[in-house]
């Protein structure tokens, strides 16, 4: 039995998301902190910011006056970063700092006369909160002082939006869940098919399945007959890509102005760091079942290598020129126009991977033969030249970044530059991916503001989507190419299919383990989104395998849920990624918001504008819309 999405069920659905969200967040959350509550909730000072507190500093040292240092704990090996001064001449008066809350702190307290260390503490600040650090010395001289912090006021909840965010979408759901259970009943559609004209009924009931031709549009077994009318395309490739892009067109709009839906700064991962991997990864699925289908129907290679080609050229072209703001640099201009970007990574690797396979891919028979030689290994020993060469690309990616000699840093660097390493390599910032993108594209041609100067505070640009960061890219679409060799060898077979994708996920998760050292910045290859490290590879390849293992098993193999609202984005995601980007900035997807540094203001805006991208794709996939390049 399929979970259908009916026409009318879908369309409501997705409205009412938005409506749901945008009243529901700012009616119960107001401005995340902003409003007098009768717990002692203050209102938030007009000077604070998101992700931002107010602490006040209480100097009761004896002729003492002391410097206040931080770090960050997000901020691996930093140097402390001055807070502010505080001056025991000010009598009975308290001087205000603004602390930062995404991450937990260590406040340093530091005498002035000696610079000696006074006390230091470890503490969590929430946003909007209002502090106070007390400084005190236990007796009449300052060789003994206590530090202390206390809350004056209660800070608010700024996670309460994402809660009632998500119990808005499970309920929904859930109701369309149901809803579409009820209308694959027997009995209901009987009574639907007396009752209506059958025409119609049969299109609501099968929207998912387009309009086939029918006799007994009114048989008990039409909705298993509709099933098996569909088309051989997997589904859970299409819901796997439009759960990525939708997850990715939510971060790119803001993802509410929380930190963990913002890229992470350096080693480790965030929810924003996932998706474009994993979509990377399902190209390389897709590359595979596509070259493979054309190739057994006849197409020449040479053909499909400039067909090949051209889309990736077009793909270029539109990460340079559409959608490339490279911003805070204002119009683009030939003399500092960004040339890697998303597009422009998808392209190249597209490129090379499909290249790969047109060499020395050969078609598949449809239906594979039932005898099996070298069963464990047999999606992967036929194709040791393809192995082989990616193996190489990775050896290359290996000697460069470790033996590559960067001016003014050190062999093998992997760190972020600026106050990391203790500041002792400011401008090393990504070792030689960075000097390389410098080398090949100029400095004024790559990212200007990197995600690693929001907590390192690096000065040098760079681009995650750089140029050394590609051979990773491909191996990347590789393991996703991995991924549809096993669903062409062992089509129809369900268990054998699951178990390799679990078996894939486990050795790369061992693999990563290894070259971590299950740690974040202290494993031998650290996991690196702006790096396009190995271990980030082994990573999120692994993770994907595990996912698109659950995907396949509930859309593909037991039919329970046809891959609703995600795999209609799916269906048709450059346009979606592409629209996204160009039309951020007009309304519906923006507007002028009345207190712009709300969690709850922010979040309503982005779920809206993701859900908008949602229903567009569903109208599109209705009209059978879709834009292929």
């Amino acid at each position: 039995m399929g979970l259908a999405w009916p026409t009318c069920a879908s369309a409501h659905c997705l409205c009412l998301v938005s409506a749901l969200s945008l009243v529901l967040l700012v009616s119960c959350t107001g401005s995340s902190g902003g409003r007098q509550h009768a717990d002692g909730i203050s209102k938030r000072p007009s000077h604070l910011k998101m992700d931002q507190a107010v602490l006040l500093i209480n100097n009761e040292l004896p002729h003492e006056t002391f410097i206040i240092y931080w770090r960050s704990d997000q901020c691996y090996q930093c140097l402390y970063q001055a807070l502010t001064i505080s001056d025991h001449q000010i009598e009975h008066a308290s001087e205000e700092a603004v602390v930062d809350t995404r991450h937990p702190m260590t406040l340093q307290i530091n005498a002035t006369s000696g610079r000696t260390e006074l006390c230091r503490i470890h503490y969590s600040f929430r946003e909007f909160g209002n502090y106070s650090l007390w400084v005190k010395a236990n007796h009449s001289t300052t060789q003994d002082v206590t530090c202390g912090i206390i809350i004056n006021q209660n800070p608010g909840n700024s996670n309460l939006p994402i809660v009632i965010a998500f119990f808005i979408y499970v309920a929904i759901f859930i109701v369309l869940f149901l809803g579409s259970y009820i209308l694959r009943l027997n009995a209901i559609q009987n009574w639907l098919c007396n009752r209506f004209n059958p025409v119609e009924t049969d299109r609501l009931i099968n929207s998912e399945l387009g309009s086939p031709s029918r006799t007994d549009l009114c048989s008990l077994d039409a909705h298993y007959t509709s099933w098996n009318t569909v088309p051989q395309r997997l589904r859970s490739l299409d819901t796997f890509r439009g759960f990525s892009l939708i997850i990715m067109v939510f971060v790119n709009y803001g993802g509410g102005g929380y930190w963990f839906f913002k890229h992470q700064s350096w080693n480790g991962l965030t929810i924003a760091d996932l998706v474009f991997p994993w979509f990377v990864f399902i190209m390389g699925t897709s590359i595979h079942l596509s070259l493979n289908s054309m190739l057994r129907k006849g197409n020449s290679r040479w053909k499909l290598f400039w067909k090949v080609l051209w889309r990736s050229i077009q793909l270029f072209l539109i990460g340079l020129f559409v959608i490339n703001v490279n911003y805070c640099r204002g119009p683009l201009s030939w003399s500092d126009i960004r040339i890697m970007g998303v597009l422009q990574r998808l392209s190249l690797t597209y490129l090379v991977v499909s290249v790969l396979e047109l060499l020395f891919t050969k078609p598949l028979p449809d239906p594979m033969p039932q005898n099996r030689t070298c069963f464990l290994l047999q999606d992967v020993v036929p194709f040791w030249p393809q192995w082989l060469i990616i193996l190489v690309l990775e050896a290359c990616w290996l000697c460069l970044t470790f033996l590559l000699p960067v001016p003014g840093c050190p062999t093998g660097y992997l760190g972020p530059g600026g106050i990391g390493d203790f500041g002792k390599y400011p401008n090393c910032t990504g070792g030689a991916a960075a000097s390389i993108d410098r080398l090949v594209l100029g400095q004024d041609h790559v990212y200007q503001h990197p995600s690693s100067n929001v907590v390192y505070k690096t000065t040098v640009p760079y681009d995650p989507e750089g140029i050394l960061g590609t051979i990773n890219s491909v191996v990347m679409a590789f393991l996703g190419l991995q991924a549809g060799k096993i669903l062409v060898l062992y089509k129809n077979q369900h268990k054998q299919v699951l178990v390799r994708f679990f078996t894939w996920s486990v050795f790369l998760g061992v693999v990563s383990a290894i070259l971590t050292k299950c740690s974040t910045n202290e494993g031998f290859i650290p996991v690196n989104k702006n790096l396009w490290s190995l271990s980030y590879v082994t990573t999120l390849s692994g993770f994907a395998f595990f996912l698109l293992m659950l995907i396949y098993f509930f859309v593909d193999v037991k039919r329970v849920w046809m891959g609703g609202p995600f795999f209609y984005p799916g269906m048709n995601s450059i346009l979606v990624y592409v629209g996204h980007e160009v039309l951020e900035n007009y309304f519906p997807f923006k507007w002028k918001m009345e207190d712009n540094q709300s969690h709850a203001q922010h979040l309503t805006q982005n779920l809206v504008a993701t859900s908008i991208w949602v229903l567009i794709s569903y109208i599109l996939y209705r009209k059978r819309i879709f834009w292929k390049i």
